[in-house]
């Protein structure tokens, strides 16, 4: 429980830096998680669901969150007029894990947070001070174009990156995880910071901010409906049987 309330929490609040993105990420989460709870809910079974009144009170939590996070939304996204920070990110994702931990679902709420899971493994070496970490790793705003291009971790003569970890950041250079900038003596000398938004902007080259956030959600929903259908479908190869098959029909 304690792992999955410090999670929830922070994986929300380290994937941010642009507009609408913490409470967006947040909107779909929760839809998601009231997509599962309906599957519990419907009546198409003979008899109620062991699990109904904990989903019940997963609905009951969400409705009123969902309701005040799509209105701080409205003023949210860009070009924002309201920024959000720690504090949202800290009311959602423990309302997050609210929801999962006193409705028994905390694995499936997992499934629903891969994108951030993710993201927190990503930049797990700029976390733990394996590679050097700025302050801020928001994505770059390129006043020229208006596009949004990813950050950088510059390395100096000063404060040089360890040969071993440089000659790690070139494979994973080789492999498109980061975009690395290296002097005539192959020393790396810069690298894209190791977040999943900075990550995206390598894949798919520089974006607007909204069409960047779009494109990120499009993907945290994509990734969270194929969750669910694991969870629903491919469970049945560990449990005797799944929700959708209790009590007959």
């Amino acid at each position: 429980m304690s792992a999955i309330s410090i999670f929830c929490t922070n994986s929300i609040n380290i994937l941010a830096g642009i507009n609408g993105i913490e409470v967006a990420q947040s909107v779909v989460i929760a839809l998601l998680i009231l997509l599962n709870d309906s599957f519990y809910l419907m009546p198409m079974t003979r008899h109620p669901h062991p699990a109904e009144e904990s989903h019940l009170f997963s609905v009951y939590l969400l409705l009123p969150f969902l309701g005040v996070s799509l209105a701080l939304l409205k003023h949210n996204w860009f070009p924002a007029k309201v920024f959000v920070g720690d504090t949202y990110c800290y009311f959602a994702g423990m309302v997050f894990a609210v929801v999962g931990i006193m409705g028994h679902f905390s694995k499936t709420l997992l499934l629903l947070f891969i994108p951030q899971i993710f993201n927190f493994v990503y930049s797990a070496p700029q976390l733990f001070g394996i590679v050097p970490c700025p302050r801020h790793r928001l994505p770059r705003f390129n006043a020229r174009t208006g596009l949004m291009e990813p950050s950088r971790a510059v390395f100096t003569a000063e404060k040089p990156l360890n040969r071993t970890v440089g000659e790690l950041l070139k494979i994973l250079h080789k492999l498109r995880l980061l975009d690395v900038e290296t002097d005539d003596k192959g020393t790396v000398t810069s690298t894209t910071n190791f977040t999943i938004i900075n990550l995206w902007l390598v894949w798919r080259g520089p974006r607007r901010e909204d069409r960047l956030a779009m494109e990120l959600l499009t993907m945290q929903a994509t990734v969270g409906l194929v969750g669910l259908l694991v969870r629903h479908k491919l469970a049945l190869l560990v449990f005797s049987q799944d929700n959708r098959s209790y009590g007959g029909v």
